[in-house]
């Protein structure tokens, strides 16, 4: 059974995939099929490997004409199936500038990552680099450590393994390093919010109402997205936002938000509409603070809402962030990148209000992401192997 109608170029025997019961049954009895643990993780990459693949029955001689006059390696577990191929495809090719990328995600971000072609094949041993996202391999946190990484925090088995110690990435000020006009938000970090000394942290820090509350863990926890916006001191009598906590100023920027994505060289941006300005959200309000999840129950603005406050894509100065966008590559030591920037009404201030490595780019068309990405990938390679052989 071949998959897809592509032409074959990898049979595998029924028996890898299938329980001994079901792949006896293959035949014309009556056992119910039961894939193997690790099949379907194993068939749901194969099919956007862009690999012509064929299941092969033990009946007749399908097996011999699909492999006949081919050298026939024996894989005797899952686990090393893709290995097998990519080391055979590579040592096919018998190329230099060919390497093999192997990724650690979790199951979701594989499928969008696969979908859009990002990738072919997964693999963790005997690979040239390994592409993860650390903070979806998070365990544990514990937010009195330092905040140096990976000091307090706990990483998955996976992840354990091939984790190497990083250099210390040290706090920045993006506001004076990168432009005046191009700036970070002010902010505040807090422990508690009923010590007594938290209006006088507010007033030091130059914070004024409102101002978006969130944890100081930005992952790895159960609760990293819960957030509220908070219209005066009463108001965290009863908050339920983690702490440590951090005290954002809320930027009114007219509902809409500059998704930037740094692939490498490349500097691309979408525009998605965006929570409204805090007069719409004190009115809606009722007295108490507006508590959302960010990633699921964000409060986002209405038809009416966006028709009084609209900003025009012209208001946002591209030269401007893709600059910001090479001072943090820099300054932060990452290649693939996203960014959210919201123009601030009346001082027309460029404010970055999220970073985050290695994001989806849904917004981004495959035709120009795609080809980025593995330049990127390549260009890291080169650059780390150049450098270990100095």
């Amino acid at each position: 059974m071949a998959m897809e109608g592509r032409p074959v170029r990898l049979v595998l025997d029924s028996s890898v995939l299938l329980e001994p019961s079901a792949s006896a049954g293959a035949g014309g009895g009556s056992g119910e099929v039961a894939l193997r643990p690790g099949a379907e993780a194993l068939l749901r990459r194969l099919r956007y490997s862009n690999l012509g693949v064929a299941i092969c029955y033990p009946e007749g001689n399908q097996c011999s004409e699909l492999i006949k006059d081919a050298e026939v390696f024996k894989v005797s577990r899952l686990q090393e199936l893709l290995l097998t191929l990519a080391t055979l495809i590579k040592r096919e090719i018998c190329s230099s500038s060919v390497f093999v990328v192997g990724y650690l995600m979790k199951q979701s971000r594989e499928e969008d990552f696969a979908k859009a072609c990002f990738y072919r094949i997964w693999q963790l041993q005997e690979v040239d680099m390994v592409l993860h996202k650390v903070t979806d391999e998070v365990v544990k946190i514990d937010p009195n450590s330092s905040v140096e990484f990976p000091k307090g925090i706990s990483f998955s088995a996976g992840m354990s393994e091939i984790i190497r110690p990083v250099p210390v990435l040290k706090t920045i000020n993006t506001e004076a390093t990168i432009r005046s006009k191009c700036r970070s938000p002010v902010f505040k970090q807090v422990n508690n919010f009923h010590d007594g000394m938290l209006e006088k942290q507010v007033a030091e820090a130059n914070l004024s109402f409102p101002f978006i509350v969130k944890p100081q863990v930005a992952c790895g926890v159960a609760d990293a997205h819960n957030m509220a916006l908070v219209f005066k001191f009463e108001e965290f009598c009863n908050l339920t936002v983690p702490l440590p906590a951090v005290l954002q100023e809320y930027i009114d920027h007219g509902s809409k938000i500059f998704k930037f994505y740094v692939i490498g060289d490349k500097v691309f941006h979408a525009v998605k509409t965006s929570m409204p300005n805090a007069s719409f959200l004190k009115s809606s309000s009722g007295g108490e603070p507006l508590t959302f999840n960010s990633l699921k129950t964000l409060p986002v603005a209405t038809k009416e809402q966006l028709l009084e406050t609209r900003v025009q894509d012209s208001k946002l100065d591209t030269t401007l962030v893709e600059e910001a966008a090479k001072s943090l590559k820099d300054l932060l030591g990452l290649t693939i990148f996203g960014f959210d920037v919201v123009v601030q009404d009346g001082t027309g201030d460029h404010v970055i209000v999220d970073l985050n490595y290695l994001p989806s780019f849904k917004e981004v068309p495959d035709t120009e992401a795609v080809p980025a990405f593995w330049d990127a990938i390549r260009m890291t390679y080169q650059s780390k192997r150049g450098k270990s052989h100095t």
